[in-house]
């Protein structure tokens, strides 16, 4: 039997980049400064137009000063942890 993981919440993680930008009052112009990225870029992302590329989450990981691993951390919440399965709950 083939298991598949759930489907990532990118909804999550475009929220959190959201909430992250708004916790430290910056603009969109200011975090696309601090980024590296198109002020449209993020603008995308936080509307949920696009979800952008691994490398332009570094990108905002660092200006963030936050892990990447944190970020992406919400696109899992509420997952079962990898290798679970239905006998072992």
């Amino acid at each position: 039997m083939t298991i598949f993981p759930p489907d990532p919440d990118f909804e999550a993680l475009r929220l959190e980049l959201a909430r992250l930008r708004a916790a430290r009052g910056w603009s969109y112009d200011e975090l696309a400064a601090r980024s590296g990225l198109a002020r449209r870029t993020l603008i995308e992302i936080e509307q949920g137009r696009t979800i952008g590329t691994l490398k332009t989450w570094h990108a905002l990981a660092h200006a963030l000063n936050t892990p990447l691993e944190e970020l992406f951390g919400t696109v899992c919440e509420g997952h079962e942890p990898s290798g679970s399965t239905v006998a072992d709950r």
